[in-house]
């Protein structure tokens, strides 16, 4: 019961927090920006919807054959249409609910696939951890094109990048403050929870042995190649997402790789934070772009659009989905008969 209550509570703080988000990003809208908003979707290409649209469902259709990979480690098969429609529910699901699209999508494949869900489960806490190396990578990436990036990037939340006259603050100063909070955090919730520091470093080594075990894992794979290919694939298509974006408005059409990698970072944690990345999406992205120079206004709506366009793909997708994988097995089964 407790632990009911705790996970209500956990979700119902972070669907505030992201609806705190979305106000923080809208509470400065006036007319100057208004204007900016209706020139940029005014000129706006719609056209490349289509493109963005097809490169997110090729991500999807990738995650869904990766999957597949670490299932077939496990000596059983799966569709991959089958794999497709529980990837694509999976994050329908978690739009609504945190986390509970990982055992949706592992109990609906289950169901059609004759897969123990126990050793699905298996397979997506590998492919979290996996995605957490490459997302952890792709910050690195990001770091090394720009210095200062995740500095400005926290400046920005401060004050407007546009505004000279405004003293930035230190970058070692932004490392004291979040070390800061972590270490008070930390002995925080040791309080709170009566731990030790002997706990403490049971859940790091915990984490490092999970990491460890994932990097392992691929090794032994007889397709590691493969998947290796796959994650690459998957990630790339993330970024080409995003930077196809840039061309949607002529006032970000000049935006190039460097550019692509922030928000591919920014937009990553504001998926993480929020469910669905609402409000935390769009604000970093805006925060971020707002770091190259682009009008308040303007980094608004862009950071809006790109949430709004991976949202409506996993609507899309995750509802046709849970349309599409009763009808298709039901329609192999009666050809069977």
């Amino acid at each position: 019961m407790k632990k009911r209550l705790f996970t209500i509570v956990q979700y119902i703080f972070f669907l505030g927090l992201g609806f705190f988000f979305v106000w923080l990003s809208l509470k400065d809208i006036d007319h100057e920006k208004r204007s900016q908003i209706k020139s940029a979707l005014r000129h706006a290409r719609y056209w490349l919807i289509i493109p963005v649209f097809a490169i997110l469902f090729t991500s999807h259709l990738i995650r869904a054959l990766r999957w597949k990979l670490l299932i077939g480690s496990l000596g059983y098969h799966a569709k991959t249409s089958n794999a497709f429609f529980a990837v694509m529910i999976g994050y329908l699901t978690n739009q609504a609910v945190p986390r509970l699209g990982e055992i949706a999508k592992c109990t609906m494949l289950a169901r059609y696939e004759k897969i123990p869900a126990d050793k699905l489960i298996g397979t997506i806490i590998l492919e979290r951890v996996i995605d957490a190396i490459t997302l952890l990578i792709v910050f690195g990436i990001t770091l090394v094109i720009q210095p200062d990036i995740y500095t400005d990037l926290i400046n920005a939340f401060f004050h407007s990048p546009q505004d000279k006259t405004q003293k930035k603050i230190p970058g070692l100063l932004i490392a004291a403050i979040i070390i800061g909070m972590l270490v008070i955090g930390v002995i925080v919730w040791m309080l709170v929870k009566k731990k030790k520091f002997n706990d403490l470093f049971k859940i790091f080594r915990r984490i490092g042995k999970s990491v460890w075990q994932g990097i392992s894992a691929v090794q032994h794979l007889k397709k590691r190649w493969l998947f290796i290919f796959y994650s690459i694939a998957l990630w790339s298509f993330y970024f080409i997402g995003g930077y196809i974006g840039f061309y949607a408005f002529l006032e970000t059409q000049q935006y190039g790789i460097k550019e692509g990698f922030a928000i591919l970072s920014a937009g990553s944690v504001g998926m993480i934070a929020t469910p669905g990345g609402i409000g935390a999406y769009a604000l970093l992205i805006e925060k971020t772009m707002e770091i190259y120079g682009l009008k308040e206004g303007i980094a608004l709506a862009f950071g809006w659009v790109l949430w709004l366009s991976q949202t409506a793909v996993i609507l899309i997708g995750g509802l046709f989905s849970f349309a599409a994988l009763p009808y298709f097995n039901k329609k192999e089964s009666i050809e069977k008969i």
